[in-house]
C-alpha cells in the first residue's frame, strides 16, 4: 500500500532528516516539502494527500492554525521541539506527535499507527457496506438473512412477494413498494408485479428481461419507458 506525503517544515536540518527517514519506508512516497503551511495550501488543493507531516511551529501561520483551515484534512503526524502542544494538537484528531530530535524508531511507530488507522477504517467502511446490502428476511417461521446481490427478481402475488434467490425462494408478507425504498439502484419495478435486479441481467429482448439464470421477467407498457431511460443511463 503505497501512501503518498509531504513535508510542512521550515528547518532545513528537520526536512533532511524527515525526507531520509520517508525514503527509507518503501510505503511512503514523499511528494513535496515546503518550508511554511502557506505554500502547502495551493498543491493540497491541486493534489490528492495521504499523510502531512507538519512541524507546529512555523513562520505565518502555526501549524495547529493551518491545521483549523483543512476541510477534507489528510493524516497528520506533528514534529516539534517542545511537548507543551501535545494535548491541544491531539483536539485536531492527529494520528501522532513526534518530538525532536526524532529517532528513525519513533518515526517508523507513527507511520505504522498511521497505517493501522488506513486498514481499520476500511475495515470498517466494508462493514457498513455489508450491513447496507445485506439485511434480515422473515419467511413463514423462519428469518433469513440474505444479500440484495443474491436476489435475481421479487414477484407480487396476492397477498405475498416472492423474493427469488438462485439458492430459494423465500415468501413474505412485504409489498413491492416496500422492496423498492428497501433495496439499491440496481433494482428496477419493470411490471405491476415484479422488480427485477438488472445485475443479473443478460439482454433484454422485446418486452421480456432475460436474466442470466435463464429466468424471463415481462416489462410492463407504463414500466417500459422508466426502466429503460433509467437503466440505460445510470
Amino acid at each position: 500500500m503505497l501512501r503518498t506525503c509531504i513535508i510542512i517544515e521550515d528547518q532545513p536540518p528537520a526536512q533532511r532528516i524527515l525526507q531520509k527517514y520517508i525514503g527509507d519506508i518503501v510505503t511512503l512516497e514523499l511528494k513535496a516539502t515546503f518550508s511554511n503551511a502557506l505554500e502547502a495550501i495551493p498543491f493540497l488543493q491541486e493534489h490528492t494527500i495521504d499523510l502531512i507531516f507538519l512541524d507546529i511551529h512555523l513562520p505565518k501561520i502555526s501549524g495547529l492554525e493551518f491545521l483549523k483551515t483543512l476541510k477534507d484534512s489528510p493524516q497528520i503526524i506533528l514534529t516539534t521541539a517542545f511537548s507543551d502542544y501535545a494535548l491541544e494538537s491531539y483536539e485536531f484528531n492527529v494520528v501522532d506527535y513526534l518530538l525532536k530530535p526524532i529517532s528513525f524508531q519513533r518515526f517508523v511507530q507513527a507511520v505504522t499507527k498511521s497505517n493501522e488507522l488506513v486498514t481499520s477504517n476500511a475495515t470498517l467502511a466494508k462493514k457498513e457496506e455489508e450491513l447496507q446490502t445485506a439485511f434480515f428476511i422473515k419467511s413463514g417461521y423462519d428469518i433469513f438473512k440474505i444479500s440484495s446481490e443474491a436476489i435475481l427478481f421479487i414477484k407480487s402475488d396476492a397477498d405475498y412477494s416472492e423474493v427469488v434467490t438462485k439458492q430459494k425462494t423465500y415468501l413474505s408478507t412485504d409489498s413491492l413498494k416496500h422492496w423498492l425504498q428497501k433495496l439499491g439502484p440496481h433494482f428496477y419495478q419493470v411490471h405491476k408485479s415484479y422488480i427485477v435486479n438488472t445485475q443479473h441481467l443478460e439482454k433484454i429482448s422485446s418486452n421480456q428481461i432475460h436474466l442470466n439464470t435463464h429466468h424471463i421477467i415481462p416489462i410492463g407498457r407504463a414500466y417500459k419507458s422508466h426502466f429503460t431511460n433509467g437503466f440505460l443511463n445510470s
